[in-house]
C-alpha cells in the first residue's frame, strides 16, 4: 500500500481515522491523503428547498464553512506531528457521490469510519455510504467503529472466510497485517489450500480454525471475534447495485450496523 485515502468530516472521528492511517502509512512507507467530504446542508434537507429565504440560505452556508473549517483543523493538526507524507482534498461543489467514487478509483486503501446517526458533527452523507462507496469502488477499506481507540490494529486478526471473489479480495487486501499479526484465526472451511497460500505470501503466525456459534453470521462473527480478542476482523463485503438501489447479504448489513472492532472488507 503507498496510497491511502481518509474520508473526513468535522466529528472528532476523523481524528481517529487519521491517526489509525498514519500507523499504517508508516509501516507501509504510503501517503495519505485526507479528503473532505459531505453532502451540503442544504441538499441534506430538502423540506426547506426552494422556501429557504436568503438569511436562512446564509446560516446553512456558514454553517458549512465550520464544519470545514474545524475538519481543516483536524487535519492539520495530524499533518503537524510530521514523520509521514500527508495531503488535504475536499469534494467542494462536486456531486458526493461521483467525488467520492473517482478519488477511491486513486488509492489503495480506504479508511473509513461507522455511520453514527448520533454525532451531528458528522455532517449528512449519503445512506449506506461505506457499503455503497467500497462495492462501487472495489477498492478495500478498513472500517473503524464510531465509539473506541484504535492506535494500532492487526496484532491478533479474525478472517471470515468462505470460498468467494469477496473474501479472496479481502484476504490480499489484509495481507500486510497478516504477515506482521502474532495469531490469525479463521473461520468457515479453513483449507490447508488457504493456509498454503498464506504462508507463501509471508504469514508466519499461527493460524487457528475458529468455529461460529448457530446464530445469524453477523452476530455470531462479533461474538467470536471478542472470544478470540481479536483487533481486526477480515471479511469480504457481500452485496450488489440494483436499479440504483444498494442490497446488502446480511452479515455485511449486521457488521456495518453493530461493529464492535475495526473491519477490513473488500467487494
Amino acid at each position: 500500500m503507498k496510497s491511502i485515502l481518509v474520508h473526513l468530516d468535522a466529528s472528532p472521528r476523523s481524528s481517529e481515522r487519521l491517526a489509525l492511517a498514519r500507523q499504517v502509512a508508516r509501516t507501509q512507507g504510503a501517503a495519505v491523503t485526507g479528503y473532505y467530504a459531505v453532502v451540503p446542508t442544504m441538499l441534506g434537507m430538502p423540506f426547506i428547498g426552494a422556501s429557504a429565504t436568503g438569511s436562512v440560505m446564509a446560516l446553512l452556508e456558514n454553517a458549512d464553512r465550520e464544519q470545514r473549517a474545524r475538519a481543516r483543523g483536524i487535519f492539520d493538526a495530524a499533518a503537524a506531528a510530521g514523520g509521514v507524507e500527508m495531503e488535504w482534498a475536499e469534494l467542494g461543489n462536486t456531486d458526493f457521490a461521483s467525488g467520492v467514487f473517482e478519488q477511491a478509483l486513486y488509492t489503495d486503501l480506504l479508511v473509513l469510519g461507522q455511520n453514527d446517526p448520533d454525532d451531528h458533527l458528522v455532517g449528512t452523507l449519503p445512506p449506506r455510504f461505506v457499503a455503497s462507496l467500497v462495492v462501487d469502488s472495489g477498492k478495500p477499506a478498513l472500517v473503524l467503529p464510531c465509539v473506541g481507540h484504535y492506535e494500532s490494529v492487526g496484532s491478533n486478526v479474525l478472517v471470515a472466510w468462505k470460498p468467494t471473489r469477496e473474501a479472496a479480495r479481502a484476504v490480499s487486501a489484509a495481507l500486510p497485517w497478516l504477515r506482521a499479526a502474532r495469531r490469525v484465526h479463521v473461520t468457515g472451511p479453513a483449507s490447508a489450500a488457504l493456509e498454503r497460500w498464506l504462508r507463501r505470501e509471508g504469514v508466519s503466525a499461527p493460524i487457528a480454525e475458529a468455529s461460529l456459534a448457530e446464530v445469524p453470521v453477523g452476530e455470531a462473527m462479533l461474538s467470536l471475534a471478542a472470544d478470540v480478542s481479536a483487533d481486526l476482523l477480515v471479511m469480504g463485503c457481500y452485496g450488489h447495485s440494483r436499479a440504483r438501489e444498494l442490497v446488502l447479504g446480511g452479515a455485511t448489513e449486521t457488521l456495518l450496523r453493530s461493529m464492535t472492532l475495526p473491519v477490513l472488507m473488500a467487494h
